[in-house]
């Protein structure tokens, strides 16, 4: 009996998991080339389901599809920094506030910090943080509004992770998480929402202080 071989679209999104959890975690950083003969032999796969994978991180926003220079990891700066995090600014606490207010569970929140608190390395820690707030967005009630956060979800992440390198934060950003998680568990909506704007507020501005953002201009509104 023959055995079946594994689809392409399964090989392809095992490329991407695995290249995306390097960028974000940071060992493959901003501007690094991704050769698609390397990646395909690391993996253990042909060129196709490597480029597929790339064309997708290029669709997120992850890597840079030049014809001149090839594939490389997205660069990071303030104006991406400034682009993403407005966007974060003026959509994550009105979710929050949303998903508050319907009494929607956060115990997958409360979850993802309990992970982050017993993480082991940047990596896992990272990856942790992800997921909490997304943890705060999805359960607002309105699926466009949390794939329109998912949409710029992997970019904060990787602004992140060149932040974390240069400054770990990590003690004071888990601190501001806790009183996030804290205030929305009580029902405070407004409160939580306000708390979820200034952790994202204050964390671009110490990491790229010349970045500004249109929505703290906004008289602090969340």
């Amino acid at each position: 009996m023959t055995s079946v071989p594994t689809p392409i679209p399964s090989r392809t999104q095992y490329v991407l998991e695995e290249i995306k959890r390097r960028i974000l975690t940071g060992r493959l950083t901003p501007g690094q080339a991704l050769v698609e003969t390397d990646l395909a032999a690391q993996f253990g796969v042909s060129k196709t389901p490597v480029r597929e994978a790339l064309k997708t991180l290029a669709g997120t926003g992850l890597v840079v599809m030049s014809q001149y220079k090839g594939v490389t990891v997205r660069m990071v700066d303030a104006d991406m920094a400034r682009e993403v995090y407005d966007v974060r600014l003026l959509l994550e606490p009105e979710a929050l506030k949303r998903a508050v207010r319907r009494g929607a569970s956060l115990d997958a929140a409360r979850d993802a910090l309990t992970r982050a608190d017993r993480a082991t390395d940047t990596a896992e820690r990272s990856l942790a943080n992800r997921e909490f707030h997304r943890a705060l967005y999805v359960p607002c009630g309105n699926p466009l509004l949390g794939r329109m956060l998912d949409e710029v979800r992997d970019q904060a992440a990787l602004v992140s992770a060149v932040a974390w390198a240069a400054d770990p934060s990590w003690e004071r950003e888990a601190g501001e998480h806790q009183e996030i998680l804290r205030l929305a568990l009580a029902g405070d909506a407004d409160g939580a929402a306000r708390a979820l704007h200034a952790h994202i507020a204050s964390f671009v501005e110490r990491a790229f202080p010349e970045a500004g953002t249109a929505a703290q201009e906004e008289d602090g509104q969340a």
